[in-house]
């Protein structure tokens, strides 16, 4: 032992200074060890050699720091781990007490308020740390510090750990995790899938050995005890020791239940119960637990037993020390009731539960949506309560809570059933395909906000912060989804230009705040358990390659791992379960639309059948004054231009206006249809027209260091409206300038909420617009130019992209998933009317966030709109076929190799 400890004092010189050694453990010696950076005592724990040689130190490493992150005052905290010349190492406080080992040892059975005080302490413990989705599997007396009288949990997560970095070879090491005589008997068949009612039955042997003075299965060989615990019924403790009272007595029987789904669902309901004077069991399961000795005829059918019970035992323990084989991978089509969604399907708006219990999706109810839970063992999926017009759905890291979003908040929702909670207030308001939180170990969410920011909040609710922020963390670009990483380390996200047109993944690291980009033209990523990152290419399939937690960052090739899947539409839960779209790219498709005319029934025509196009950075068109010609911005070889396109007649040409490198973006028609205004990409902005025809060389009207987004003559020609500032929060707003009279910008509506899609009725007296003062956008109408002069709110249920009837006497606008018509007089004073559903506007039709992307008829009899081209979406087919698989990491982590 001398030379073992010389040789670790010289490997850990520069770190610690080894003083004594201290005792020797099942799993490694354990030593006093001078902390030389803090100066300060710690427990040096170094792996038996044979441990260290079959487990490698990087996957220990890698695996130990979940424990790291574990913050409770009865969990002894983790310092530091790592490898020294061969040694693998962890450090822990020095505790300068006893263990309950040896309290036992010395006094064999405790008060029963004592006992109890340790117990409920211990439980404490142990659900905070379940909560966190870590499992201790190895409770016993040894592994529970006594510190002036406070128990402390010691070397949470190392049985995890040795497990995790051994895979299938622990029987190479002579060992098994989880002490005989507190092993659950899940553990002691070997399952591989433990549940936190394991360590639930493990503190439960703690508790009857405190109160009895032994543990509920006792024997000469480790094969006798596994065999009890197997086959024969625990004692109950008052056989053992009258004075313990009965509701103390029933806890301790239901925490030894044989069947884990009997025991108490969460350690703080054990906790509960042994406090509960009235907790007390069901009067069958009491009797079971009281039965005596079988006597008479039965005797020998009890012999007969207990020799299958020893067959099976061996069973058992050859199950227990063998290799675990791999998991079958399997894939089945399957269908999730009425789910029809075509666009962000599923990695939009589905999510699998951490251990594949459970799916959660958005379905269609009535005119609005809805979360839908399909538990695995259910035929049928059950509507969540209190979800209405839900999107985005996620789970947390126990399974316990989905969060979505809804009327521009951020909500959780128990998994099973009850009232939403509202997390972050007027923050949140999903388009099309955007969102899907991450839920942290740590209880942070982050989530996207209004402005395409990845934004941060307590999954207890209160003030969110942004962590990334849109256009300068990741120049030019929007951040449009999230995944969480382990240990609260931050996450991976996808970054978008407006439109999606161009897309990048990038790794938000936490820890050291930072952003760095992962793959350039991918969109969709996900870290999987088995240390791999996952994205999906713009042409269709996913790839995954190894990924360095410490380093954040890619440390192998990536490999195809799936194919004839639609991605980015794929998500999965912790345990492998995989659900994916079938079919090739989305991204393609997503950018491919078509123009066409809807009437106010809904019936849809094609401007120009079979003629399409791509879509730009900001999609949007613009009907010329005499109804005979359209504006729109087209992308063509990355850059985006205004063109215009002939619309009174099928086959109408098509001609380009704009031929700048800066493009051309949201167009918009002068009064007399001379001219088109449009606005060009940059940090500063301009606004510029142009002559329809062609002709000229382009004019810059307004030239500002801020983005100008958009711009629009009022009806006489008078004022020029400008919508300035790409995002925010609070800082679009809306300003006029009258070229005629003043060079000056007039400020009109640049209060603290985001003001965007001006636009003034024909009779030049009033401005409408849209606003999210309320928490969410809703249309606005005020008197103009005197802005200050009155306030009409004209939507109740959320509207943006108003746009004038030519009559004056409508208002159109965009509900949640609709096209609204609201009646309105606007002479001689403003006065709303009633208003009417035109038709539904879904998710296949672009609608834009800051601005108007679609425009109506000089007749007001029809709307000209952008509609995405998606496989089967023109003809009505529903498009999305849905592919399970079980068990999918263990095909991946064949293909990646590592």
């Amino acid at each position: 032992m001398t030379e073992v400890t010389d040789k670790l004092s010289t490997a850990l010189a520069n770190r610690y200074k080894i003083e004594s050694h201290l005792g020797e453990g099942g799993m490694a010696n354990v030593y006093l060890a001078h902390d030389v950076k803090h100066d300060r005592k710690v427990a040096v724990k170094v792996l038996r050699p044979e441990l260290a040689a079959v487990l490698g130190a990087e996957r220990f490493v890698q695996e130990i720091k979940t424990t790291a992150n574990l913050q409770h005052p009865h969990i002894l905290p983790l310092f530091d781990s790592g490898e020294a010349d061969g040694f693998l190492y962890y450090v822990m406080p020095f505790i300068d007490g006893e263990t309950l080992r040896d309290k036992l040892n010395r006094e064999t059975q405790l008060g029963i308020d004592e006992a109890v005080g340790i117990t409920t302490a211990i439980a404490d413990a142990l659900d905070y740390a379940h909560r966190n989705n870590v499992i201790h599997r190895d409770i016993k007396p040894e592994n529970i510090l006594l510190h002036d009288g406070r128990p402390m949990v010691a070397d949470f997560g190392i049985a995890l750990a040795l497990s995790a970095a051994a895979g299938g070879r622990m029987t190479e090491t002579g060992m098994s995790l989880g002490t005989p005589h507190y092993m659950s008997p899940e553990q002691a068949t070997a399952e591989k899938d433990l549940t936190n009612r394991s360590d639930i039955y493990s503190l439960g042997c703690v508790l009857c050995e405190m109160l009895t003075g032994e543990p509920p299965h006792t024997g000469g060989s480790a094969q006798a005890i596994i065999m009890k615990i197997v086959t024969d019924e625990a004692r109950p403790v008052t056989e053992l020791r009258k004075s313990v009272p009965p509701h103390v007595a029933a806890a301790t029987a239901k925490s030894l239940e044989k069947l884990a789904a009997d025991r108490f669902g969460t350690a703080k309901e054990f906790a509960e119960a042994l406090t509960n004077l009235a907790f007390t069991l069901p009067t069958t399961q009491a009797a079971v637990v009281g039965v005596g000795p079988v006597t008479g005829p039965w005797n020998r059918m009890s012999i007969a037993a207990t020799a299958l019970a020893a067959l099976m035992t061996g069973v058992a323990m050859w199950g227990w020390m063998r290799p675990e084989p791999p998991r079958l991978v399997t894939r089945q089509e399957i269908v999730l009731g009425g789910f029809r969604q075509n666009l962000g399907a599923v990695r939009w708006g589905l999510a699998v539960a951490p251990d594949g219990s459970a799916i959660v999706y958005v379905d269609s109810v009535g005119t609005g949506s809805q979360l839908m839970l399909k538990q695995r063992d259910d035929v049928l999926s059950t509507p969540l309560s209190g979800t209405a017009g839900a999107s985005g759905p996620f789970f947390s890291p126990d399974g316990a809570w989905i969060g979505f979003t809804a009327d521009g908040k951020l909500r959780k929702v128990p998994r099973g059933g009850g009232g939403s909670v509202t997390l972050a207030d007027s923050t949140m308001m999903l388009a099309v395909g955007f969102g899907a939180g991450a839920w942290l170990d740590n209880d942070t969410i982050l989530y996207v906000d209004p402005a395409l920011n990845l934004r941060k909040v307590s999954a207890a609710g209160g003030p969110s912060t942004v962590v990334v922020q849109a256009l300068e963390d990741i120049p030019l670009m929007s951040v449009v989804d999230v995944w969480p990483l382990p240990e609260s380390r931050g996450a991976l996200f996808t970054g978008c230009t407006l439109g999606c047109a161009e897309s990048n993944v990038y790794v938000f690291d936490a820890l050291r705040d930072t952003v760095r980009t992962l793959f350039e033209q991918a969109q969709g990523v996900w870290y999987t358990p088995t240390g791999h990152v996952v994205y999906a290419d713009r042409e269709g399939g996913a790839f995954a390659a190894p990924f360095d937690l410490d380093e954040m960052e890619v440390s192998g090739a990536a490999v195809p791992v799936l194919e004839v899947v639609r991605a980015p539409d794929l998500t999965f839960g912790a345990d492998g379960t995989l659900i994916y779209v079938i079919g090739g790219a989305l991204l393609g498709a997503y950018n491919t639309a078509e123009l066409v005319w809807v009437d106010r029934n809904g019936a849809v025509t094609p401007v120009d059948p079979g003629w399409d196009f791509t879509l730009p950075a900001a999609p949007g068109v613009a009907v010329s004054p005499d109804g005979t010609r359209v504006a729109l911005a087209i992308r063509q070889a990355g850059v985006d231009n205004i063109w215009i396109k002939q619309s009174d007649r099928t086959g109408g040409p098509l001609s380009r206006l704009t031929f700048g490198d800066d493009g051309g973006l949201v167009p918009r028609w002068t009064p007399d249809g001379a001219s088109v205004l449009f606005t060009t990409l940059g940090e500063s902005g301009s606004l510029v027209s142009k002559n329809a025809d062609g002709t000229g060389t382009a004019e810059v009207l307004l030239d500002l260091e801020q983005p100008i987004i958009e711009g629009r003559w009022t009806p006489d020609g008078e004022w020029l409206l400008v919508r300035t500032g790409r995002g925010g929060p609070n800082v679009r707003d809306i300003w006029g300038l009258r070229p005629a009279v003043d060079s000056a910008l007039v400020p009109l509506l640049t209060e603290e909420f985001d003001e965007i899609s001006p636009t003034v009725s024909p009779n030049g007296k009033w401005l409408a617009y849209a606003s999210n003062e309320t928490g969410r956008f809703e249309v606005y109408v005020r008197p103009f130019p005197d802005t200050d002069g009155g306030r009409w709110q004209i939507s109740t249920n959320g509207g943006r992209e108003p746009v004038w009837a030519h009559s004056g006497r409508e208002l159109f606008y965009l509900g949640p998933s609709e096209v609204i018509a609201a009646q309105v007089t606007t002479e001689p004073a403003f006065n709303r009317g009633e208003q009417r559903v035109l038709f539904s506007h879904g998710s296949e039709y672009v609608r834009e966030r800051g601005y108007t992307a679609y425009d109506v008829s000089p007749d007001d009899q029809r709307f000209v709109m952008i509609r995405r081209i998606i496989s089967g979406l023109a003809q009505g087919q529903d498009s999305t076929r849905l592919m399970l698989v079980e068990n999918w990491f263990e095909e991946l982590k064949a293909k990646v190799g590592r």
